[in-house]
């Protein structure tokens, strides 16, 4: 009898429990859609400040508003994080055209981040298009020395996951330049990572590695529709000629901030559990997907448990990283820092995939506590988010280290991500109010779960 009465009492608080962690998802999710300030925060980070490239001074505008706005949160400590970022500006819009017979057709191109600016009449070349790096060994100096390299592979259209198509061809991206300097070329033009075609070139960071100055190219994205246009001249005439004209200078490094504001534990306050995205974005657009979203549904984590009045049992800590789009020396300083003042982190959610409708989210975990995870996949059906999966969480979160911690990543739908991501049409006009909202609240219901539940 006492085992059978042991049990029934076990069983009870059980249901008593998951009816509370109910009740308290949807307190979360009715307050991020009727009374959350996180839609106001995104239209004055996109609209009144506008681009936050690192180093800018829309980076430092970005840093003063949401130090402020965390601060009329009424939290237990808002603080300023010194980082040094690198600074690189674009300068003069960029020139690009295609000269076949006699005949200019302009192409819509931008700087790749960390290029190298071209002669200021800029270059003139022949073209030779490949899909992979290792094409470039297999063509060899004698045909590349003198010219453009023209990467044209597209993102894969079959996956259902776009960052897995994204992440398939980012290479030569970050890494064209650099590879086709070593065979003597020019210049380096890149397919955008786009899977919509548009006339939106998409920026991104391309390193040089090792590389003297001497031997850097300048390196640009170009349009998909321009990426088609050029490789369909080319089939025609191998020998047509592109002209590029690029402006940029990097101007070494300069100080800038991570924000960080945070609520303590009231049983564990040397236990910390983070939620961030990254204050800084590309120049071309203001960043409203990439990644102001991630910013203000990270603020409004703490917005919802101060006005729901919910003391949280470990100290929850939002950071907004600076750069990284450009280095990630945000989130490496967070880290430097949290080591050298002995911090322990249990947990740590990433939002930087976007701010459209949430599906799930990314764990980097051990097996324990995957399945305690699982167990809570329940709770989360009736808002539609299902898709819980180990794998890749955040950038910023990724060098953060503690004795045992479970990472997180929050999965939006991706399939319109990359119509922006990187792109001068990532603005404010591009962000659903209701789905930022629900991104928001799925966060907030992730960090009350492992704040009452810990990790194994």
């Amino acid at each position: 009898m006492k085992k059978l009465a042991l049990s029934l009492f076990l069983f009870t608080a059980f249901l008593q429990a998951q009816t509370q962690d109910e009740q308290m998802l949807r307190k979360l999710y009715t307050t991020a859609l009727t009374d959350s300030k996180c839609y106001a925060w995104l239209e004055h980070l996109s609209n009144t400040i506008g681009q936050r490239m690192s180093g800018s001074d829309g980076a430092a505008k970005g840093v003063l508003y949401t130090q402020k706005e965390l601060e009329a949160l009424g939290l237990d400590r808002v603080f300023l994080q010194e980082v040094m970022v690198p600074k690189w500006v674009r300068g003069a819009k960029e020139t690009a055209y295609i000269v076949d017979k006699k005949n200019k057709t302009e192409v819509p191109i931008c700087a790749l981040g960390g290029s190298v600016a071209t002669p200021k009449q800029g270059i003139t070349a022949e073209v030779v298009e490949v899909h992979t790096l290792k094409e470039l060994e297999i063509l060899g100096e004698d045909k590349l020395k003198g010219k453009i390299v023209f990467y044209n592979r597209p993102m894969e259209p079959e996956n259902i996951d776009a960052f897995v198509s994204y992440g398939r061809c980012g290479d030569q991206r970050r890494a064209g330049a650099m590879e086709a300097s070593k065979f003597g070329a020019v210049g380096v033009i890149v397919r955008s990572l786009n899977l919509r075609s548009d006339d939106f070139p998409h920026t991104g960071a391309t390193s040089y590695g090792d590389l003297i100055d001497e031997q850097k190219i300048p390196a640009a994205a170009i349009s998909t529709n321009g990426a088609d246009l050029l490789s369909r001249k080319l089939k025609a005439n191998p020998h047509l000629q592109f002209y590029m004209k690029l402006s940029c200078q990097s101007l070494g490094e300069v100080l800038s901030h991570n924000v960080i504001g945070e609520i303590k534990g009231t049983e564990h306050p040397e236990r910390i559990m983070v939620v961030g995205g990254h204050l800084d974005s590309w120049d071309l657009g203001d960043g409203s997907h990439d990644d102001g979203a991630g910013c203000v549904q990270s603020m409004a984590v703490l917005e919802f448990f101060k006005k729901l009045q919910y003391k949280p049992k470990n100290t929850i800590r939002v950071v907004l990283y600076m750069n990284e789009e450009f280095g990630g020396k945000g989130g490496k300083k967070y880290e430097e820092l949290s080591k050298a003042n002995n911090e322990n982190h249990i947990f740590a959610l990433e939002s930087d995939a976007g701010g459209f409708s949430p599906r799930g989210f990314s764990f980097e975990c051990d097996d324990a506590n995957f399945a305690k995870i699982n167990g809570w996949k329940p709770l989360f059906e009736p808002y539609l988010i299902h898709n819980f999966f180990k794998g890749h969480t955040g950038s910023d979160i990724h060098p953060l280290t503690s004795e045992k911690i479970v990472k997180a990543g929050l999965r939006p739908d991706s399939q319109r991500y990359f119509d922006y991501h990187h792109a001068a049409n990532d603005t404010f006009d591009a962000i659903n109010k209701r789905e930022l909202e629900l991104g928001a609240a799925t966060m907030a219901a992730l960090v009350y779960l492992f704040d009452q539940y810990g990790i194994d």
